[in-house]
């Protein structure tokens, strides 16, 4: 499969999305990396229980300077593997609910981290929850037939891994803000949510 049918694959599946700006960008990324990982069969499955091994390793040992490079494995397995799946032709509805379904798993183990380098649980729990809100949200937009993706808010999964990236790293140098970082978190993830649910009340009321 050529670059141009991996992208046009990709739109069609995610409900006609266009491919541009950062996503463009990404896209381009993980058709690099997965086209040799095709190449030696891997298989989407393994880059999707990777990346929830590296998120279970981040949460065992969120102290440790490894953890940084765990966060990152956990996010770039867990993005490359859909498109592994196009490349491959393997893509299915059970694969891309598995998928998802992971995603959110991960995301668990990574706020259980955060929660471990000092953040209140209270900030995260609700930080969470915002953030599982927003997933349900363009899930279901997407399973009415609109377009999932549309919106981009200021607090996707890129963020969210950023936000505990910092706070990885600080605490390498004996910097404590895990709990002022949890606190941008919920702000931010409460922004997105409002985001999606003005975006998608205009758009199925009409």
């Amino acid at each position: 499969m050529d670059k141009s049918e991996f992208l046009d694959t990709w739109s069609a599946l995610h409900g006609g999305a266009k491919i541009e700006g950062i996503v463009k960008a990404w896209l381009a990324i993980s058709f690099a990396i997965v086209k040799p990982l095709a190449r030696i069969k891997v298989t989407p499955n393994i880059l999707t229980l990777g990346g929830l091994l590296f998120a279970i390793l981040l949460w065992q040992f969120p102290h440790s300077w490894p953890a940084v490079l765990f966060l990152v494995a956990s996010l770039l397995f867990d993005g490359i593997d859909g498109s592994l799946a196009i490349i491959t032709r393997s893509t299915s509805n059970f694969g891309a609910f598995t998928d998802s379904f992971v995603d959110r798993l991960s995301e668990v183990f990574w706020t259980l981290a955060l929660y471990e380098l000092g953040a209140p649980k209270e900030l995260i729990f609700i930080a969470l929850l915002a953030a599982f809100t927003q997933e349900y949200l363009r899930a279901r937009a997407g399973g009415l037939g609109h377009n999932e993706i549309e919106i981009v808010t200021i607090c996707e999964r890129p963020v969210r891994a950023s936000l505990l990236f910092i706070v990885l790293i600080a605490n390498l140098f004996s910097l404590q803000i895990a709990p002022a970082m949890s606190a941008i978190w919920v702000l931010m993830q409460v922004i997105s949510v409002a985001q999606l649910t003005t975006s998608f009340y205009k758009r199925l009321s009409n």
